[in-house]
């Protein structure tokens, strides 16, 4: 079982999840929401769009620039595999710790 480094980075993983059920953010709803700096948020989301896991928006709202993240399919399909390998894991330690208790001496 390997997780994908691009999405089981902590950060990057909550960014994921974030776009994942709000399907789109602004930088500024992200940095808020996530509790990170600028420069840690723009890292990140960098990553993701070279990896074409995320696209990239800007455009401006009411004479002020607003950049909008959203994930690409390819980041969709990224994330639900990386929570189906966290499921996968952790039915097998239910199982193991379930069996663990079965045994006697």
């Amino acid at each position: 079982m390997e997780f994908d480094k691009l999405v089981h980075q902590p950060t990057r993983l909550q960014i994921f999840a974030y776009l994942y059920r709000h399907e789109q953010a602004t930088f500024s709803e992200l940095q808020s929401e996530l509790e990170i700096t600028d420069g840690n948020l723009s890292a990140h989301v960098q990553r993701m769009e070279d990896a074409d896991a995320a696209t990239v928006e800007k455009r401006f709202v009411d004479r002020r620039p607003q950049t909008t993240y959203e994930l690409t399919d390819e980041g969709r399909t990224l994330f639900e595999s990386h929570v189906d390998t966290l499921e996968t894991l952790l039915d097998q330690l239910e199982h193991d710790g379930t069996g663990a208790g079965d045994e006697t001496d």
